[in-house]
């Protein structure tokens, strides 16, 4: 059922307004045991309760009340003013282009690590690789602990990990104590971008989805390509140490304004102590939440969690390639803070800082696509209002199948102007169709997923997440010997190839993806509900 402003009658005879629909992946169905009522997430009653029955495993039938929000409660996070959940929204978008800064601007600084601690630039380069291998680690156990716990304990505790361990990074006596600390911070900091999608669902109705998750997706393209800039002409004027100082300066503001003012936004976290008060206040044992009295047990939560990503992962040929598609991506980002300073720097003889300029028109393209999101979205629900509004998943993937071909472009741009006697302009403005395209790939990637497999729709994105973090960990690791070996030119036509043979990938999906899902074991089916036309792109990061 889609969410709807008007007041309804439910089957118990309730007066309810539906807030969710109830196909939403961020209902804490995954450590609910199967049947549990989600009724209590996605509905506001008069009563501020749903009476119900449950029969214990002796056969005794023990009537409950499932606490709800009441019509128009201003404790549900929905109904809280215009203005603040936009401020918040703009404080977590922040917080993960924070995150994102931190993994890309020590990168100008990797020959200060060299020197000072006479390493190879291989192993220097392992700051970058362990905190971005922790990306894809932390979300395993985060998004669990998140919906048994909540969102806010989450954010303060990881948040502050990491900003406590940029220090030993910053005044570390050798490398190992660098690449440590760095390993644990990409680990805390994965936090915020798993936790951000559903901190923004929190928020918003899935029907106003669509730009607040639009600013939420540039957010994470615009640090790594904001990194190089800032930590070129940082590390230029004071070192490479003063990379951490600015990381824990910059990281420490942004955990303090999130920590002091933005609250607990997880409905059933929030319910749940409002359950808990009502039994103190009133006496009545009554008043509980599903997660009290319908839990999976702790070996089937870790199953859903730890292993089911890999079954998709292994099992599912739509998750499987566009995890493949999504990978190369993210490993060509981390390519570039490898291979811009061997174009510019070493090419042309630019300075650090000015080798940081050339990432802007990447980031400019990412902020350009973002701003498109919107009529990217109209198009959406112009195209499902003629499917009844009940479109198939592959109706997602028009705009990745327009959008794809803008990064083979973009490379071969930069492999065939990045001569050291040409001037910069070709290069550089060869980010600019690459920044654009991530966006619409990365969001139509994440939304066919979504729509695909709905409530196993976390755990694809999750498998999805880990790939591209292992890949775009190591491409940093041997993006210097590839240059060396193939040239410039070369070098950069090999990565364009390789995106181009992806862009098959969405046309694969949008002609033969309902014929492929018919196999699956976990996809829908098309006579399944679809998913609102809102951007659930959410659970990307």
């Amino acid at each position: 059922m889609d969410s709807d402003n008007r007041l309804t009658r439910s089957a118990t005879g309730q007066t309810v307004r539906v807030f969710e629909s109830s196909n939403d992946p961020n209902l804490p169905s995954r450590i609910l045991s199967h049947g549990a009522n989600l009724d209590e997430y996605t509905q506001e009653t008069l009563e501020g309760d749903i009476p119900t029955r449950v029969v214990t495993h002796t056969g005794k039938e023990i009537n409950y009340k499932l606490v709800t929000f009441v019509i128009d409660d201003p404790e549900n996070p929905k109904n809280w003013s215009l203005a603040y959940k936009w401020y918040i929204t703009m404080v977590i978008a922040i917080t993960c282009l924070v995150v994102a800064l931190c993994s890309s601007v020590i990168t100008p600084g990797i020959g200060g690590v060299e020197a000072e601690f006479e390493v190879s630039s291989s192993v220097a380069l392992l700051s970058v690789t362990l905190f971005v291998v922790g990306f894809g680690l932390g979300p395993m156990f985060f998004a669990p602990l998140s919906e048994v716990l909540g969102r806010k304990i989450i954010y303060a505790t990881t948040l502050a990990a990491a900003v406590i361990f940029i220090i030993p990074c910053a005044v570390a006596k050798n490398i190992e104590t660098l690449l440590i600390c760095r390993a644990i911070d990409g680990i805390a900091f994965s936090a915020p971008m798993t936790l951000v999608g559903g901190s923004l669902a929190d928020l918003w109705k899935t029907e106003e989805r669509g730009v607040p998750m639009a600013a939420f997706s540039a957010a994470p393209f615009i640090g790594p390509a904001l990194g190089p800039l800032i930590g070129g002409f940082l590390n230029s004027a004071v070192g490479w140490r003063w990379l951490y100082w600015f990381q824990l300066i910059v990281a420490g503001a942004i955990y303090l304004i999130l920590i002091l003012t933005v609250p607990e936004t997880y409905a059933p976290t929030i319910l749940s102590r409002r359950a808990k008060r009502l039994r103190q206040e009133t006496g009545d044992q009554t008043y509980v939440t599903e997660q009290e009295i319908n839990k999976r047990s702790l070996s089937e939560t870790a199953r859903v969690f730890l292993l089911r990503p890999f079954q998709l992962l292994c099992m599912e040929l739509i998750v499987f390639l566009l995890s493949v598609y999504m990978s190369v991506l993210y490993g060509l980002l981390y390519m570039f803070f490898v291979a811009y300073p061997i174009v510019f720097e070493e090419g042309k003889g630019y300075s650090a800082g000015i080798t940081g300029v050339m990432f802007l028109p990447i980031a400019v393209g990412v902020v350009s696509a973002a701003c498109c999101a919107p009529i990217v979205n109209n198009h959406y629900l112009t195209t499902a209002a003629k499917y009844g509004n009940k479109p198939p998943p592959e109706v997602r993937l028009i705009p990745m199948m327009y959008s794809c071909w803008l990064i083979p472009l973009g490379l071969f741009i930069f492999a065939w102007t990045n001569y050291p006697r040409l001037i910069w302009v070709g290069p550089c403005l060869a980010g600019f169709p690459v920044g654009f395209g991530f966006i619409f790939l990365y969001n139509s990637a994440n939304n066919y997923l979504v729509d695909t497999y709905q409530h196993q729709a976390a755990s694809a994105l999750a498998a999805k997440t880990f790939l591209r973090s292992m890949w775009g960990a190591s491409t940093v690791l041997f993006t210097h010997q590839m240059y060396n070996k193939l040239g410039y030119q070369w070098a950069s036509t090999l990565l364009a190839f390789i995106a181009l043979a992806c862009c098959g990938i969405p046309y694969l999906f949008y002609y033969k993806g309902s014929q492929i899902r018919t196999y699956s074991h976990f996809a829908v089916d098309d006579s399944a509900p679809a998913l609102s036309a809102a951007d659930l792109e959410k659970l990307a990061h």
